[in-house]
Protein backbone atom coordinates (compact mmCIF):
# COMPACT_ATOMS: atom_id res chain seq x y z
CA UNK A 1 0.00 0.00 0.00
CA UNK A 2 1.41 3.38 -1.03
CA UNK A 3 0.12 6.44 0.85
CA UNK A 4 0.25 10.04 -0.42
CA UNK A 5 -0.66 12.75 2.10
CA UNK A 6 -1.32 16.35 1.10
CA UNK A 7 -3.79 18.54 -0.71
CA UNK A 8 -5.59 18.60 -4.06
CA UNK A 9 -6.80 22.03 -5.19
CA UNK A 10 -8.83 22.44 -8.35
CA UNK A 11 -10.54 25.16 -10.33
CA UNK A 12 -11.71 26.01 -13.80
CA UNK A 13 -11.23 29.39 -15.48
CA UNK A 14 -13.42 31.31 -17.90
CA UNK A 15 -10.78 30.64 -20.60
CA UNK A 16 -11.93 27.00 -20.53
CA UNK A 17 -8.73 25.77 -18.88
CA UNK A 18 -9.12 23.48 -15.85
CA UNK A 19 -6.40 22.76 -13.30
CA UNK A 20 -5.85 20.21 -10.55
CA UNK A 21 -2.84 20.89 -8.31
CA UNK A 22 -1.57 17.94 -6.29
CA UNK A 23 0.59 19.15 -3.42
CA UNK A 24 1.98 16.03 -1.71
CA UNK A 25 3.85 16.71 1.51
CA UNK A 26 4.48 13.02 2.30
CA UNK A 27 4.67 10.29 -0.34
CA UNK A 28 6.74 7.30 -1.49
CA UNK A 29 8.27 9.74 -4.01
CA UNK A 30 9.06 12.37 -1.37
CA UNK A 31 7.54 15.85 -1.18
CA UNK A 32 6.39 17.11 -4.58
CA UNK A 33 3.81 19.19 -6.42
CA UNK A 34 2.39 18.49 -9.86
CA UNK A 35 -0.27 20.08 -12.05
CA UNK A 36 -2.89 18.35 -14.16
CA UNK A 37 -4.16 20.73 -16.83
CA UNK A 38 -7.16 20.15 -19.08
CA UNK A 39 -6.97 22.61 -21.98
CA UNK A 40 -10.15 24.04 -23.57
CA UNK A 41 -9.79 21.58 -26.50
CA UNK A 42 -9.78 18.64 -24.05
CA UNK A 43 -6.04 17.93 -24.21
CA UNK A 44 -4.87 16.64 -20.82
CA UNK A 45 -1.39 17.76 -19.76
CA UNK A 46 0.71 16.68 -16.79
CA UNK A 47 3.24 19.24 -15.56
CA UNK A 48 5.67 17.25 -13.44
CA UNK A 49 8.85 18.13 -11.51
CA UNK A 50 10.83 15.07 -12.69
CA UNK A 51 10.78 12.07 -15.03
CA UNK A 52 10.36 9.75 -11.99
CA UNK A 53 7.23 11.59 -10.84
CA UNK A 54 5.89 11.87 -14.40
CA UNK A 55 6.32 8.15 -15.06
CA UNK A 56 4.57 7.22 -11.82
CA UNK A 57 1.62 9.61 -12.25
CA UNK A 58 1.13 8.88 -15.97
CA UNK A 59 0.76 5.16 -15.17
CA UNK A 60 -2.18 6.06 -12.89
CA UNK A 61 -3.99 8.76 -14.88
CA UNK A 62 -4.64 9.76 -18.51
CA UNK A 63 -2.67 12.48 -20.36
CA UNK A 64 -2.00 13.35 -23.98
CA UNK A 65 1.07 15.41 -23.02
CA UNK A 66 3.61 15.07 -20.21
CA UNK A 67 5.96 18.00 -19.59
CA UNK A 68 8.89 17.87 -17.17
CA UNK A 69 9.31 21.35 -15.74
CA UNK A 70 10.62 23.04 -12.61
CA UNK A 71 7.70 23.82 -10.30
CA UNK A 72 7.97 26.68 -7.81
CA UNK A 73 5.54 26.46 -4.89
CA UNK A 74 4.59 28.92 -2.17
CA UNK A 75 2.21 27.66 0.52
CA UNK A 76 0.27 29.56 3.15
CA UNK A 77 -2.31 28.38 5.67
CA UNK A 78 -5.14 29.17 3.23
CA UNK A 79 -3.50 29.27 -0.16
CA UNK A 80 -1.01 28.01 -2.69
CA UNK A 81 0.85 29.64 -5.58
CA UNK A 82 2.56 27.57 -8.26
CA UNK A 83 4.66 28.48 -11.27
CA UNK A 84 5.45 25.73 -13.76
CA UNK A 85 7.01 26.98 -16.97
CA UNK A 86 4.36 29.00 -18.82
CA UNK A 87 1.66 28.31 -16.19
CA UNK A 88 1.14 30.42 -13.08
CA UNK A 89 -1.73 29.71 -10.64
CA UNK A 90 -2.57 31.45 -7.35
CA UNK A 91 -5.37 30.07 -5.16
CA UNK A 92 -6.85 31.09 -1.80
CA UNK A 93 -9.47 29.11 0.09
CA UNK A 94 -11.87 29.68 2.95
CA UNK A 95 -12.56 28.00 6.27
CA UNK A 96 -12.48 24.21 5.91
CA UNK A 97 -15.23 21.77 6.67
CA UNK A 98 -13.23 19.21 8.64
CA UNK A 99 -13.79 15.54 9.30
CA UNK A 100 -12.08 15.03 12.69
CA UNK A 101 -10.76 11.49 12.07
CA UNK A 102 -9.51 9.22 9.29
CA UNK A 103 -11.96 6.48 8.20
CA UNK A 104 -11.17 2.85 7.31
CA UNK A 105 -10.81 1.97 3.62
CA UNK A 106 -14.00 -0.16 3.59
CA UNK A 107 -15.95 2.92 4.77
CA UNK A 108 -14.37 5.13 2.07
CA UNK A 109 -15.17 2.54 -0.60
CA UNK A 110 -18.84 2.16 0.41
CA UNK A 111 -20.54 4.78 2.59
CA UNK A 112 -18.27 7.73 1.85
CA UNK A 113 -18.31 6.85 -1.86
CA UNK A 114 -22.12 7.12 -1.87
CA UNK A 115 -22.18 10.54 -0.15
CA UNK A 116 -19.30 11.92 -2.25
CA UNK A 117 -21.22 11.07 -5.45
CA UNK A 118 -24.38 12.80 -4.21
CA UNK A 119 -22.85 15.90 -2.57
CA UNK A 120 -19.77 16.60 -4.75
CA UNK A 121 -20.23 14.44 -7.85
CA UNK A 122 -16.91 12.73 -7.11
CA UNK A 123 -15.73 9.22 -6.30
CA UNK A 124 -13.63 8.22 -3.29
CA UNK A 125 -12.66 4.81 -4.68
CA UNK A 126 -11.82 3.40 -8.09
CA UNK A 127 -9.29 1.76 -10.38
CA UNK A 128 -6.31 3.59 -11.81
CA UNK A 129 -5.33 3.44 -15.49
CA UNK A 130 -2.99 0.54 -14.73
CA UNK A 131 -5.66 -1.36 -12.77
CA UNK A 132 -4.57 -0.57 -9.22
CA UNK A 133 -7.10 0.25 -6.50
CA UNK A 134 -7.10 3.81 -5.13
CA UNK A 135 -8.95 5.38 -2.20
CA UNK A 136 -9.28 9.12 -1.45
CA UNK A 137 -9.62 9.69 2.29
CA UNK A 138 -10.72 13.32 2.69
CA UNK A 139 -9.87 15.14 5.94
CA UNK A 140 -11.15 18.62 5.03
CA UNK A 141 -12.83 20.49 2.18
CA UNK A 142 -12.51 24.24 1.54
CA UNK A 143 -14.15 26.39 -1.13
CA UNK A 144 -11.70 28.29 -3.36
CA UNK A 145 -12.44 31.98 -2.77
CA UNK A 146 -9.89 33.48 -5.16
CA UNK A 147 -8.18 32.04 -8.22
CA UNK A 148 -5.82 33.82 -10.58
CA UNK A 149 -4.05 32.16 -13.45
CA UNK A 150 -1.86 33.01 -16.40
CA UNK A 151 -0.37 31.19 -19.35
CA UNK A 152 2.63 32.98 -20.86
CA UNK A 153 1.52 36.15 -19.07
CA UNK A 154 -2.04 36.08 -20.47
CA UNK A 155 -4.84 35.93 -17.90
CA UNK A 156 -7.04 32.84 -17.76
CA UNK A 157 -9.97 35.00 -16.64
CA UNK A 158 -12.22 34.43 -13.66
CA UNK A 159 -12.60 31.21 -11.67
CA UNK A 160 -15.51 29.03 -12.72
CA UNK A 161 -16.89 25.63 -11.84
CA UNK A 162 -15.89 22.63 -13.93
CA UNK A 163 -18.70 22.43 -16.50
CA UNK A 164 -17.19 19.34 -18.07
CA UNK A 165 -14.99 16.85 -16.29
CA UNK A 166 -11.26 16.80 -16.81
CA UNK A 167 -11.26 12.98 -17.17
CA UNK A 168 -7.78 12.41 -15.74
CA UNK A 169 -8.84 9.27 -13.93
CA UNK A 170 -11.66 7.39 -12.21
CA UNK A 171 -12.87 10.55 -10.43
CA UNK A 172 -13.02 14.18 -11.37
CA UNK A 173 -12.54 16.79 -8.65
CA UNK A 174 -15.66 18.55 -7.35
CA UNK A 175 -17.17 20.83 -10.00
CA UNK A 176 -17.04 23.75 -7.54
CA UNK A 177 -13.51 25.22 -7.16
CA UNK A 178 -12.25 23.37 -4.08
CA UNK A 179 -9.19 22.57 -2.01
CA UNK A 180 -9.22 19.20 -0.27
CA UNK A 181 -6.80 17.93 2.38
CA UNK A 182 -6.53 14.16 2.04
CA UNK A 183 -4.62 10.91 1.89
CA UNK A 184 -4.54 8.83 -1.28
CA UNK A 185 -4.06 5.10 -0.74
CA UNK A 186 -2.85 3.10 -3.75
CA UNK A 187 -2.67 -0.67 -3.77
Amino acid sequence: MQIFSGRISSTGFSSGDRFVIGDWLVSPLGKFTNIMWAKPDGTRVLLSPSREHADYVSRLYYFEEVIIVGIEVERSKKGISVVAGEVSINLEWGVPITIPFWRPLWFIRSIEYFFARIVFGTRTFGRTKDGRREWYSVRSVSRILMAQGEIDGSSLGSKVSFETGACFGFSDPPSMPTSVRLKSYIE
